[in-house]
């Protein structure tokens, strides 16, 4: 097991003026841990995930990288792969040239190799020269989940990442999650969707109203019902 966590949260507050959208966050996630961070609409799942990325800096408390090289902890977008609702495809570009794109900005090597895997792994191989401006919602979000993967990084931060997939690219989103965590990756899952997140996750964070309501790990009875997680709101 690794001796330091992957994300390390301590205090971490959002306000948005006189509005806390997150409060008091203490989060410590593991490499080979899938957290799955549920609640539902407006209980501060995405200002969470964005946080965690780094794409907005928290009011206060810090979020650091323990088990990270220093240097991948400074170039962040080699670190974490990102899944959320803005989904920086870029429309003028094909599904190909999107891939090789970023492919070059997260120094994959072989960008013409690793770009033609993803395609074929997400069900886009077909689709390479089609440009993304005239993908489907499905089409696209398929591309952003091959973005974030493509360059294998030790954390991925998934927002929603089951919104707008049919049932097979669900079920592949839902192997590669598990593959990632075989591979000692360190997931988290903001989302709506119970079944889907306590089907891949080991441990679940149940936000309202921006404080962590409940936390623990996955059984059966919860994979069950995973309804029931909302019964710990009192």
């Amino acid at each position: 097991m690794a001796s330091k966590p992957a994300i390390l949260a301590r205090g971490v507050s959002k306000y948005f003026g006189d509005f806390p959208a997150l409060q008091d966050i203490d989060l410590e996630v593991w490499p080979g841990q899938v957290l799955a961070a549920l609640g539902r609409n407006g209980a501060g799942k995405t200002t969470l995930l964005r946080v965690l990325a780094g794409l907005s800096a928290p009011t206060k408390g810090e979020i650091s990288f323990p088990s990270a090289d220093p240097l991948e902890e400074r170039d962040r977008r080699r670190l974490v792969g990102v899944v959320g609702h803005g989904r920086w495809i870029y429309d003028e570009l094909t599904a190909e040239e999107n891939l090789r794109f970023f492919c070059s900005l997260y120094g994959v090597p072989n960008a013409r190799t690793a770009a033609d895997e993803w395609l074929g792994r997400v069900g886009l191989g077909r689709f390479r020269d089609g440009f993304a401006g005239e993908f489907s919602r499905g089409m696209r979000q398929r591309l952003t989940v091959a973005r974030a993967f493509i360059h294998d990084p030790s954390i991925l931060l998934l927002d929603e990442p089951w919104t707008a997939l049919d049932d097979r690219a669900m079920a592949l989103l839902s192997t590669l999650v598990r593959e990632s965590r075989e591979r000692g990756r360190c997931i988290v899952i903001c989302s709506h969707q119970l079944r889907e997140a306590v089907e891949v996750a080991d441990e679940v964070v149940l936000l309202h109203r921006g404080r962590l309501a409940y936390q623990g790990f996955v059984d059966e009875r919860l994979r069950r019902n995973p309804q029931s997680l909302y019964e710990r709101i009192r």
